[in-house]
């Protein structure tokens, strides 16, 4: 049996502390448009953005409401006001995720940016 499976990665952490590492991730990541992280964190954020911006572009109260619950207030009222006009032609893929190198520990980095 199949119990339990999840979709996204687990990035080592409880559904409570996952969700708001990927919280804090995307509002940084909308607000300075780039930021830099390990890969399995720029992987499981790259969709959680790219979903924000989508229903940013819905321009409802309901969609604006679902940012706020997402997102902090700056992220969501950029979102709503620079980032949907901005890609309001464009279905999808509005992160990109570039290799950067290595820290100084030896981990690998990527960097994620809005495009």
């Amino acid at each position: 049996m199949r119990h339990r499976i999840s979709k996204t990665k687990k990035l080592g952490r409880g559904m409570d502390s996952r969700r708001k590492l990927l919280r804090s991730m995307a509002s940084a990541v909308i607000v300075y448009e780039q930021i830099e992280t390990t890969p399995a964190n720029a992987k499981a954020l790259r969709s959680y953005v790219d979903k924000m911006i989508t229903k940013g572009k819905l321009k409802t109260l309901h969609g604006h409401r679902q940012l706020l619950a997402d997102l902090n207030t700056n992220a969501a009222k950029k979102v709503t006001e620079v980032l949907a006009e901005r890609f309001k032609d464009r279905k999808g893929g509005y992160t990109r995720i570039l290799i950067s190198g290595k820290s100084k520990d030896g981990a690998k980095k990527y960097i994620v940016e809005l495009t």
